[in-house]
This record gives C-alpha cells, sequence and structure tokens, in this order.
C-alpha cells in the first residue's frame, strides 16, 4: 500500500548563518535525490529556522525546507522506516473548515472579547456568514496607545483601556510572541492569517515568530475592520455583565451598554476579567480554581545575554539571543517566560492601586535590554483552592507591590546581588531600568511576594546562572510584580461540544478560561470554538 504525497518536509539542514536560502533548498535537494524522492517538478520554501548555538562560536541556521511536487508513491511501510523519519517529515495538510450544521441560531452568535482567541473566532464565524457581534470592555488601538501613553506620563490609569483590555487584548501590548507548545496543524494557519492582515512573512518559517507591538497592533486593526466589512458589529466599551440563560441554553447577554439577543456565546475574556469571573459564579456558572505562577522579571543588557548564548563576537545576523530556562526545587518549578530580547518592562496593570509588569519589543527588537518573566509555581493549597480566593491572592501581591513601590505606580525593584544577599544596598548600575522610563523604587521582593516565591526564585537564579554565564550577576535587575502568566481558574466545559455543561450554546475559551497559554494557542482555541458553533448552526445570513 502507498500514499500519495503531494508535499514534505526535509529538516536538519544544518548551514553556517551567512548561507543563503538557495544552499538550503540545494542541500533538501539533494537529501532526497539521494533518497529516490525528488520529484521532477519540486517547488522549494523554507518552512523552519532555528539557531544552533551549541558548538560556540560556530553558530548555525538548522532549516527544515518544505518542498512540494509530483512525488513518486512512496509505500506506507517506508514512510514510518528511520530511514524516511530520519530526515523526512509530512507536511500536515490545514485542517478545512466544517460544514455548517443544520439548527437554526436564534439570533447572531456573540464573541465577549477581542484577544487573539475572540479575535479569531469572531475572524471564523463572519467569514463563514454568521455576523458575530463582538464585545470589547475598551477601545479600539489608538484609543489605547493613548491611555497607555498616559498612564506611563501621568501615572493616570484607565480600568478598561490599559495594557490588558481594549482591542486585540493584552498579547497587543506584548511582543507578538508566537511561539507555541501545542502541536496542532492549525499552528500555521495562524501564522498565515496573521500574514495576510500584515504580519511579517518570517514568522511563517522562524522557529521562535514574533511579530513585535508596533506591527501588531496594525494587524490587530486590519483584522478588525475585516470582520466588520463581513457584517460582524465590534461594540467597544461595551462590558459583559452576565449572561441571560433559559431553558434551551443563553439567549441574551446583559452588557453595560443593553441587552443583547445571543444565539451563542463565546467566552474569551482573557486572564484579568477578574470582575467578570466573579459575576459568573453569581450566574451560577461553575468556575474551578487551577495552579498558575508569580514572579519578577529580570533585565539584562541584551549584550551581556547574546555573549553567553552565542560566543564573545556574535554575528549581527543572529538577532538578539533568546533563552528559555527551568530549574525544580523540593517542592514547586520555576520557570523564564515571555522573554523579550531587546525589549522593556511595561507597567500592566489594570486595576487601580495594583502594579504588575510585563514586557514588551518591538519588532526591530533593538533595545539595549533583555528581559523575562521569572516565575514560581503556585499551587490551589497555596491560596485556598477557590476561585474568589485565586483573585484575591493575585490582588493581594499587586497591591503589596504598589504599596512597596511608593503608591505612585512606581515598581519595586533591586539588583539580583541585593536580592542573593537580603539587603538593599545598590542602585542599577550596568542595567537601566525600563519600566515607565526608569520609574523604580527600591524594595525586596521579599515586601511583595510571598516567603516561598522568594526562597524558590533565589534557589532557581543559581541554577540558571549555570545554564547561562552572567544570568545571576549582581547588577541584573528584578522588577515586581509579575502576576498575569495565566488565568487562575478554569470554566469547565465538554471536550466534544466545547460547551459548558447543560448550557449547550454557551462556550468558554481561550486563556481566560483556562484553556490556552498564549497568543497562538489561544487563537487556535478561538478557531476550533468557532468550528462548534459552524456545525452545529446554519448560517445566521447568507450571500
Amino acid at each position: 500500500m502507498s500514499s500519495p504525497i503531494r508535499a514534505l518536509i526535509v529538516n536538519h539542514i544544518a548551514l553556517p548563518v551567512d548561507a543563503s536560502y538557495e544552499e538550503a533548498f540545494s542541500v533538501s535537494a539533494s537529501k532526497l535525490r539521494r533518497a529516490g524522492l525528488l520529484p521532477p517538478d519540486a517547488s522549494y520554501r523554507i518552512f523552519r529556522r532555528s539557531v544552533d548555538a551549541r558548538k560556540k562560536p560556530e553558530i548555525r541556521f538548522v532549516y527544515s525546507v518544505a518542498v512540494e511536487g509530483s512525488f513518486p508513491k512512496i509505500p506506507e511501510s517506508y514512510l514510518k522506516s528511520e530511514a524516511f523519519t530520519r530526515d523526512f517529515s509530512l507536511l500536515a495538510e490545514e485542517e478545512p473548515i466544517p460544514s455548517p450544521g443544520t439548527e437554526k441560531i436564534s439570533a447572531d452568535p456573540v464573541v465577549v472579547g477581542t484577544g487573539p482567541c475572540g479575535l479569531f473566532a469572531a475572524l471564523l464565524l463572519a467569514e463563514a456568514g454568521y455576523a458575530p457581534i463582538l464585545l470589547e470592555r475598551g477601545g479600539k488601538v489608538e484609543e489605547r496607545k493613548r491611555a497607555v501613553d498616559r498612564f506611563q506620563k501621568e501615572r493616570i490609569l484607565s480600568s478598561e483601556d490599559n495594557i490588558q483590555f481594549g482591542a486585540g487584548g493584552a498579547g497587543t501590548f506584548s511582543d507578538g510572541k508566537l511561539i507555541t507548545r501545542v502541536s496542532d496543524p492549525l499552528s500555521h494557519y495562524v501564522l498565515r492569517r496573521f500574514v495576510e492582515f500584515g504580519a511579517p512573512k518570517e514568522i511563517l518559517y522562524l522557529a521562535k515568530p514574533h511579530i513585535g507591538t508596533d506591527i501588531l497592533s496594525g494587524v490587530v486593526d486590519r483584522m478588525l475592520s475585516h470582520i466588520e466589512s463581513l457584517g460582524g458589529k465590534i461594540l467597544y466599551h461595551t462590558r459583559f455583565l452576565r449572561p441571560l440563560i433559559g431553558a434551551d441554553g443563553v439567549y441574551a447577554v446583559e452588557t453595560s451598554g443593553g441587552t443583547l439577543p445571543a444565539g451563542a456565546l463565546i467566552l474569551a475574556i482573557g486572564h484579568s476579567a477578574r470582575d467578570t469571573y466573579l459575576s459568573l459564579t453569581s450566574s451560577g456558572i461553575l468556575l474551578l480554581p487551577k495552579d498558575f505562577s508569580v514572579g519578577v522579571r529580570i533585565e539584562h543588557p541584551a549584550r551581556l545575554i547574546d555573549r553567553a548564548m552565542y560566543g564573545s563576537d556574535p554575528d549581527p545576523r543572529l538577532g538578539h539571543a533568546e533563552y528559555t530556562l527551568s530549574t525544580a526545587t523540593k517542592a514547586r518549578g520555576v520557570y523564564t517566560f515571555c522573554m523579550c530580547p531587546g525589549g522593556s518592562v511595561i507597567a500592566a496593570a489594570s486595576e487601580e492601586g495594583g502594579v504588575v509588569v510585563n514586557g514588551m519589543s518591538e519588532h526591530k527588537r533593538d533595545g539595549e535590554n533583555s528581559n523575562c518573566a521569572v516565575a514560581c509555581s503556585v499551587f490551589r493549597s497555596d491560596y485556598g483552592d477557590t476561585p474568589e480566593s485565586a483573585i484575591a491572592f493575585q490582588r493581594g501581591i499587586e497591591r503589596a507591590a504598589y504599596l512597596a513601590g511608593g503608591s505612585d505606580y512606581s515598581a519595586p525593584a533591586v539588583t539580583v546581588g541585593d536580592f542573593l544577599e537580603g539587603k538593599l544596598s545598590h542602585e542599577p548600575s550596568l542595567v537601566k531600568p525600563t519600566y515607565m522610563n526608569g520609574g523604580i523604587r527600591l524594595a525586596m521582593p521579599d515586601s511583595y511576594l510571598p516567603s516561598f516565591v522568594c526562597a524558590s526564585i533565589r534557589s532557581a537564579l543559581s541554577d540558571f546562572d549555570r545554564k547561562i554565564s552572567g544570568f545571576a550577576a549582581p547588577y541584573a535587575l528584578l522588577t515586581g510584580a509579575e502576576t498575569r502568566t495565566s488565568s487562575p481558574i478554569r470554566i469547565p466545559r465538554d471536550p466534544a461540544t466545547r460547551a459548558i455543561p447543560g448550557i449547550p450554546n454557551f462556550y468558554p475559551a481561550g486563556e481566560g478560561a483556562g484553556y490556552a497559554g498564549g497568543i497562538t494557542s489561544a487563537a487556535i482555541d478561538g478557531i476550533r470554538t468557532a468550528f462548534a458553533v459552524i456545525r452545529k448552526y446554519a448560517p445566521a445570513i447568507t450571500g
């Protein structure tokens, strides 16, 4: 038995940094020819490019090349053999959009939230003819930019237009990182759609793709405009309050702007909509607490990380170095998260009287510092094992960080050397703080983080320094508090229908519902949730 193949991937092509794509194509052709698989009409494109820095200073790019053409029939036994899998893999075909169902939808579907989950859910629904209504508690991208800029300069926080809330969700004001651990054929679909709306084409093949905040904001704008052009509606500054549920499921939603009929409800609220979580519990929706992480941001000179990862004189074509680190103490894990090469630490509060930090980079990643979160596991037993206590735990840290920073949204910060010694002795020197243009106040993380978190991070820094020389350098800077790594709750849903059991048209989705962790995985969850709606209902409009 054999299978017709139209495309496959040639893997493990290691070349010098200055090699051209044509050289990668030539190597892939040679590998195919030796295996007797080279099609006469072969066409080539870069499928993936990563960095191999194991043998410094001989840094190499490692390519995977997608080859399309009229391949000879390949026996199934050969496809599973080591001779094939050592160098080749099949190119997964893009998953088709499902055929519409036959059940009549009582009203337009409502999607709550314009982060990657809600954005892609609404995009798919609009393109399939369902005219979704998209609710966003914040404003358009330009409004968000003005509000964030005002917070940065004047310390005046908008609770609705900020780093967390507004068009595009929290991801718009981050790095636009598209790295995901989710192995799903829709990953490439997400990247391709981003490129269609203006993201750089390189995200299609980079092993660690990112868009950059400066470009992503325009991508979000164009996606939202496209949804509107297809009959969808976007209601900005409209906060979802609660679902109205009858015998057959959700029939309407109550919002800050009035009540709207809803034939289906996709809840994609993100990880920071704490008021929405609490309103759901009062509506009888089951929320389950879950583990999450909290910690600090660590900043280094980007050149230090580059030299540690690539050698003493790294090739500029490599860009700033990236890393991912993890370790385990006796009781819990500590890991780096949301690494921003050449980026800055940003003020990410969404509630008055709290300090929250996150990381952001623009597309060029040309800042002087590199930063990432250093986060420690928090278990349900640490905070009381209820949704309310999980939210209270996060809020308590943020409010303590606000007080430690001087109660004016300055962030508490300390050098790594002082943190490890347990005493405040040094102002930042080699690392210039990027938070609010240097708006920090010296304070120990022990003043706002639980003791088990501080102890775990102290232990982890020593381990990370063994893995990356200089990671725990005394002049590196820790800024807090990092509390929004993921949602502290999960909303149970039926794995088959993706709906809440007993409420067949209420679909919790994405990071806020506890089913994703990052832009790409949240977008995929939104797409699959839109698929569930499409399979169930006939389109609301035609033509």
